[in-house]
């Protein structure tokens, strides 16, 4: 039928015979080898047997049907119910030919049974979406009569719950959250112990979301937490104390760095884990997001002999990411950079980087002195958060280092403050800032789905450049099946590059505020991060409303 139909050659269909496994069809092996999609196939199977074919991401599906609807037809068997019709029930399936469940569910229900084809995995979505992640797991556990297992009340006895939390089907509702937040391109997850029971949220894209988890995951609360902690080497007796663990996992060739974060709560224990995908990070600064001008003449003060150049923000704007890209730019066999970080999230090849343990006193302050003694030409301090750093970091670039380092500071000006409030003396910082970055990170809009429109002269706020918008269209969100309905994937910089010209030199000697540097800076050429934001709007790469939850409007000069 597929080679009827043109959607495979010869060769094609001799090749996907010869990927054939017991259980799989043609049209499978053909999909898994790419030959062809999988609703393209789908849509040809189900002209041929005479049966419609439904896109589950646009279809209506009636959900009050899953509450009666038995859920071992649909996690063994991928069936999904989508609506009644006539006294039929009609129920979505990726196989028309595994007639048995079809049967089995019609004797079950009482209804006759109409099989419609869908994907395989919109379905697998279905199931994730409105009955939850690892729902599957959790069915399974349920059906357990092991008396070993008390669920409905706190396991006291360590010796128990960690035997509880190696069960085969812990490990896998474990693995099921960690693979889907991947899957996801979460940098977060977030359990939490409620009152009500357990919430998992994934940060994507720099926003929560809350994921939809079948409601008996809270009786496992305790053997969840007890299995990461087990994965993580921590101690899973200490409930009354903070613990920070490490989990290293490797899923599809990829390798995947969890830091994890125990703290207890009220209602028990909360998670949050930080994933690290060392497979999907690129470091190069042309990725990152800058505008052309801004980016050439970031790219000549990374080249500079010595100083120090500052990237400013807060946690999760994207610092680390932009130094390592600036570090991979410059490096070169020629040059010896020296890194001490806490944590190092990302092995660079070619820098020699330094985890510092304040425990044992190992601090940025005390490791930045040792590396001045093994001859490096760029140094990069991860944060500069007290004044011992802050002195080995002015006295690093004064003997002829470049010092890259960042600080929690809102925009680009408030870095010369900061360091003279830590107490630097003021003439020091001057002499020895090079320039300061300033970033932010906001969602992209998905390339598939955003919607062109005209905004009224309301819709847009006071400082938003009208001039420059000249009777162009900007964009919005929509949602669509490539970003999960979301309206936007991925996400890029914005920036404020403050560069420390004679005039910024003078102010910050001088002792003045950082609103006045920042006027200067303005007059001076300087674009805000409100301006850089504003153009990456009307260029249709992100939206007015993602532009305003990260900055601050620009008060009138």
């Amino acid at each position: 039928m597929l080679l009827r139909k043109g959607l495979l050659d010869a060769g094609q269909l001799v090749q996907a015979r010869a990927a054939q496994s017991e259980g799989v069809r043609v049209d499978q092996a053909a999909v898994h080898l790419g030959f062809l999609s999988e609703d393209t196939a789908l849509r040809a199977l189900a002209k041929e047997v005479g049966l419609e074919f439904v896109d589950l991401v646009d279809a209506e599906v009636d959900l009050s049907l899953l509450k009666d609807f038995p859920s071992r037809f649909v996690h063994r068997e991928s069936l999904f119910p989508i609506r009644r019709s006539n006294g039929s029930l009609v129920v979505a399936t990726s196989d028309p030919f595994n007639l048995y469940p079809l049967d089995e569910l019609s004797v079950a229900t009482g209804l006759n049974v109409v099989p419609v084809l869908a994907s395989r995995e919109e379905i697998a979505k279905r199931i994730k979406n409105h009955l939850g992640v690892g729902s599957e797991t959790i069915d399974g556990l349920m059906a357990q009569t092991d008396d070993r297992i008390e669920l409905d009340h706190p396991i006291d006895d360590d010796a128990e719950l960690s035997e509880m939390a190696q069960e085969p089907s812990v490990v896998r509702l474990v693995n099921e959250i960690l693979l889907e937040a991947i899957e996801l391109r979460a940098s977060d997850v977030h359990i939490e112990s409620q009152q009500s029971g357990l919430r998992v949220r994934y940060r994507i894209d720099g926003v929560l979301q809350a994921q939809p988890m079948p409601p008996e995951i809270h009786r496992f609360q305790a053997a969840i937490i007890s299995r990461l902690k087990i994965m993580s080497r921590l101690n899973i007796a200490e409930r009354r104390l903070p613990q920070d663990g490490r989990i290293q996992l490797r899923t599809g060739g990829r390798e995947v760095d969890i830091r994890v974060s125990v703290i207890p709560m009220i209602h028990g224990e909360g998670m949050v884990m930080r994933l690290l995908d060392k497979g999907a990070m690129e470091f190069k600064l042309d990725k990152l997001g800058m505008e052309p001008d801004l980016h050439a003449r970031f790219r000549e003060l990374i080249q500079l002999p010595h100083g120090i150049i500052l990237v400013t923000g807060p946690t999760g704007s994207g610092k680390s990411t932009t130094l390592y890209s600036a570090l991979l730019e410059i490096k070169s066999d020629e040059t010896k950079i020296i890194t001490t970080e806490d944590p190092v999230e990302y092995q660079l090849e070619g820098i020699n980087q330094i985890q510092v343990h304040p425990k044992i006193g190992l601090t940025f302050g005390t490791s930045l002195r040792s590396i001045l003694r093994h001859d490096p030409d760029i140094i990069l301090v991860g944060e500069i958060r007290d004044l011992e750093t802050a002195e080995n970091a002015i006295q690093a670039s004064l003997t002829g280092h470049l010092v890259f380092s960042t600080l929690h500071t809102n925009d680009a000006a408030g870095a010369y403050t900061r360091l003279v409030d830590m107490g630097l003396e003021p003439f020091l910082v001057s002499s020895t800032v090079e320039a300061v970055m300033a970033q932010r990170l906001v969602r992209t809009l998905c390339k598939h789905c955003k919607q062109a429109y005209r905004p009224a002269a309301d819709e847009l706020p006071p400082d938003f450049p009208h001039a420059a918008l000249a009777g162009r269209e900007l964009y919005r969100p929509v949602g669509c099946r490539e970003c999960r309905q979301v309206g936007y994937r991925g996400r890029l910089g914005l920036y404020e590059l403050l560069v420390t010209t004679e005039e910024i030199r003078q102010l910050s000697h001088e002792r003045v505020s950082s609103w006045a540097i920042q006027q200067a800076a303005v007059r001076g050429g300087m674009q805000t991060l409100r301006d850089d934001g504003w153009k990456k709007v009307i260029s249709g790469r992100t939206t007015v409303d993602e532009v305003m939850r990260v900055t601050k409007g620009n008060a009138k000069i």
